[in-house]
């Protein structure tokens, strides 16, 4: 048996890895608590052939998962961004300064669009923004702060503003609907600018992809958007497969 391993700042998201080749029905473990051993210890086996894991973590928690890793499976595979992957380019010059996670859930996008364009948003810590046009030229992308991580900012430097809560509208009637139709506003603003400014430059509308746990609050605000979950997941797991035939 394998697993994918997908670690965030906030979430450690684990998968069975399928026959099919695809992702089974993944787990998120919030490691922000200190209990990540744990929840390790309630949610895998004991032990196991293969880890693949991919990681944008602090290198202390990366060391940390490893470890646990180490201790029940035979091999860990540990998953970076290339500069090519069949037809699939990436913009950067350094491959290394692209996370990993941003290039897995552009492979799992483009291949599920078979080969079409996406835009490809996550919602998490940050919000990145990624293009990839219909031959697999990667057209760069957008990072800044989540809703999330933009009210936790506020309520840093003024105390008297929630961190959470209120609904999104428009115009909020109240302090806490007026921080989320602020901050959820300007992470629709981004996509839906993105949206535009890639079907002109494409000439057509790219298929947009959302994933990430943020993404749900924006869903209903974008209904062109594909909920994907599992987007960097599945990357993982066409990582995992060109792996196993080397």
């Amino acid at each position: 048996m394998c697993w994918l391993f997908d670690l965030g700042n906030s979430r450690l998201k684990c998968a069975p890895l399928m026959a099919d080749g695809r992702a089974g029905e993944s787990i998120a473990i919030d490691h922000r608590n200190g209990a990540l051993a744990a929840a390790l210890d309630r949610h895998l086996p004991s032990e196991f052939d293969v880890a693949y894991l991919a990681s944008v973590a602090d290198p202390a928690l990366r060391v940390e998962v490893l470890q646990a890793l180490t201790a029940r499976c035979r091999r860990i595979s540990v998953a970076r961004t290339q500069s090519r992957w069949g037809d699939f380019r990436i913009a950067y010059a350094d491959p290394a300064r692209l996370g990993v996670d941003r290039f897995l859930a552009m492979l799992a996008a483009q291949a599920d669009c078979s080969g079409g364009a996406v835009l490809v948003c996550a919602i998490g810590t940050a919000l990145t923004v990624d293009l990839v046009d219909a031959a697999g030229g990667h057209r760069g992308g957008r990072i800044a702060p989540s809703p999330t991580l933009m009210r936790e900012a506020l309520q840093a430097r003024i105390v008297q503003l929630p961190a959470s809560g209120g609904s999104y509208r428009e115009f909020g009637a109240d302090t806490p609907d007026a921080l989320a139709a602020g901050c959820e506003g300007a992470a629709l603003g981004l996509i839906e600018r993105s949206l535009a400014m890639a079907g002109r430059e494409l000439g057509a509308a790219p298929t947009l992809y959302l994933h990430g746990g943020g993404a749900p609050a924006l869903l209903p605000q974008l209904p062109p958007a594909r909920w994907s979950p599992q987007l960097v997941l599945q990357g993982l797991a066409r990582w995992a497969a060109l792996d196993t035939a080397r």
